[in-house]
């Protein structure tokens, strides 16, 4: 019984060693006690009393514990590639100063991470509009990312778990065994660019997604790094999430003119740092498409009718998500939400001022996170609602392309799947008077239909519905606009939310056993038209994939097991809720 219990003492806190990513010496020391313990068993504890056995495992689970926590992995900058003591690049001139980035192993790419576009927004810039950095003496080595924006984030352990369960990918390595660095101070962009001298390239700029309270620019799926292969100048950056990029108060108004939008302001002010210098890097600052995915196509779609990033762009991207509906259902709110969450903030915390509120740690205040991550009518980056901007004819791009996936709810719904019992009240919960009408297009008769039916209609009104209201103003606005629906599923994610960008952007990676042959071959067929898309505004010019502009919004591309257009799965619950949605306006007038 001991060895069967020792042994599997032994496995489970190696296990829990590897997935919480702690140090190589807390290894050595795990198994030098584990060895110790054997050896005491053996030679002093045989045939001794089961009190003093048990006090024995007692102690040595208080030392694993010690183990645990004092080789916690330590805080460390994510390197810009993979390699290590990768070559560095010729210096580039910016407005602020010389920086210097590094190859690729290849020589391929050049990356410059961490470079900054803003001061950092602490103490006193702590929710105040971004200001262009101090310049710097010298040249800055931009080798390794900058940290993600304060948020709150998970044990390693969690990550580790994230990556088995959803992802399908974790990788056992010693390699990893770092924590990635959380702060304030963010506000940095990065860059991928083909290796030499290069001229007049189309520039893409990624934001990223995570409902504006969660995200960091270094995630592999969007690294930009297959752009610049492929000729796109590919720029990333932090910003402003949270309570520290979405919290408003009357106080900010009649400091700075606006609140409640600094995230979209850091984002606005890193598109005039690219206007500015990123020829430099070979870019072309009049050919420029912003995409984004989730919270970034969100911010995307603000950005597009905001009368402060005119002119800073000429196309965008937007991936499962917009903000064009009548009511976007999520990341958005009015003001006087806004500024009511703000004071309830205010008051949980006993401040009386803003000024008492800046003088609080981040971490004290990093939990608000979900009362804090709304798109906001400030009336200074937003005038109005992106669907009544758009109504009245305001928009910044000259092209759209955007769509969604198949099984948008998956991440969404998992702690909350439908049984037959409560389909109907969710449905009536929700759709109120309309309620018949949806059932009657979804008539579950059995736990899984029930299931099924939630997932597409959550799926569809969360998500799908945003982009069917989209293409219909950019059809009227004859806008060129083109649309897709993802549908392929693989070993990862599949169709799921965010699921799409691994393909869009070219990064599946070569040995993984999660994706066979056809999802590479659609890979292939994705990011050339996204590549098209941006060198020209239109996905079919480049890419030698027949993909036509969606003109009447009931017909779209299926990027999937085929590919082609099919009939716009969802057109009669859209038309559900169109009526919901007027009814809501006469309400409103």
């Amino acid at each position: 019984m001991f060895w069967l219990g020792y042994g599997l003492v032994f496995i489970l806190f190696a296990v829990v060693l590897e997935l919480n990513k702690n140090t190589v010496p807390g290894w050595i020391v795990f198994i030098a006690v584990m060895i110790i313990y054997a050896v005491l068993h053996r030679r002093v504890l045989r045939g001794s009393s089961w009190y003093k056995k048990g006090a024995c495992w007692l102690v040595l689970f208080a030392v694993l514990a010690c183990i645990l926590i004092f080789t916690w992995p330590p805080v460390r900058a994510v390197p810009a590639v993979k390699e290590k003591a990768p070559d560095i690049t010729e210096a580039v001139m910016t407005d602020r100063g010389a920086v210097q980035g590094v190859f690729t192993k290849d020589h391929a790419v050049e990356v410059f991470a961490g470079i900054p576009y803003a001061k950092p927004p602490v103490g006193e810039l702590r929710w105040r509009k971004p200001q262009k950095p101090d310049p710097w003496e010298g040249t800055l080595l931009c080798d390794a990312f900058a940290p993600m924006s304060m948020q709150s984030v998970s044990p390693p352990i969690m990550n580790s778990l994230t990556q088995i369960v959803g992802y399908h990918d974790y990788k056992i390595s010693i390699s990893d065994n770092y924590r990635e660095p959380v702060s304030e101070d963010s506000l940095y962009l990065n860059i991928w660019k083909p290796a030499g001298t290069v001229k007049d390239l189309p520039v893409l700029v990624y934001i990223h997604g995570g409902s504006l309270q969660t995200g960091q620019p270094w995630y592999g799926d969007y690294s930009g790094e297959q752009f610049a292969r492929d000729g796109v100048v590919t720029v990333n950056m932090g910003y402003r999430l949270g309570v520290f990029g979405f919290f408003a108060d009357e106080e900010l108004m009649s400091e700075e003119g606006t609140s409640g939008n600094y995230g979209l302001l850091d984002q606005i002010l890193a598109l005039e740092w690219v206007r500015d210098n990123i020829a430099a890097f070979g870019g072309d600052p009049g050919n420029v498409t912003i995409i984004g995915e989730s919270a970034g196509a969100v911010c995307v779609d603000a950005l597009c009718v905001s009368p402060l990033a005119r002119g800073l762009f000429k196309r965008a991207i937007l991936e499962s998500s917009t903000l064009a509906s009548e009511a976007p259902p999520h990341s958005f709110r009015n003001f006087d939400e806004a500024l009511s969450s703000g004071r309830k903030l205010k008051e949980k915390y006993g401040c009386t001022s803003v000024e008492e509120l800046r003088a609080l740690p981040a971490e004290r205040i990093v939990g608000e996170m979900d009362t804090q991550h709304h798109v906001t009518i400030d009336g200074y980056v937003l005038p109005d609602t992106p669907y009544r901007l758009r109504m009245q004819g305001v928009h910044n791009e000259e092209a759209l392309l955007h769509g969604y996936n198949a099984r948008e709810s998956g991440p969404f719904i998992i702690f909350s799947h439908a049984k037959l019992k409560d389909y109907e009240s969710r449905i009536r919960g929700y759709f109120g008077e309309y309620a018949d009408e949806v059932l009657a297009l979804y008539p579950a008769a059995t736990d899984q239909e029930a299931d099924d039916y939630w997932a597409q209609i959550y799926g569809a009104v969360f998500f799908n519905y945003s982009h069917y209201c989209l293409n219909r103003l950019a059809v009227q606005e004859k806008i060129p606009v083109w649309e897709y629906y993802f549908s392929k599923e693989n070993g990862r994610l599949g169709s799921w939310h965010s699921g799409e960008m691994i393909y869009t952007f070219g990064n599946i990676p070569e040995d993984s056993k999660l994706f066979d042959s056809a999802d590479r071959d659609l890979m292939e067929q994705m990011h050339s038209c996204w590549v098209s898309f941006a060198l020209s505004g239109d996905p079919e010019t480049a890419s030698g994939i027949s993909f036509p502009q969606n003109t009447d919004s009931e017909y779209l591309m299926q990027f999937g097991d085929t590919t082609g257009l099919i009939r716009e799965p969802y057109l009669e619950l859209y038309g559900i809720l169109d009526k919901m949605a007027q009814q809501r306006l006469n309400v409103d007038d």
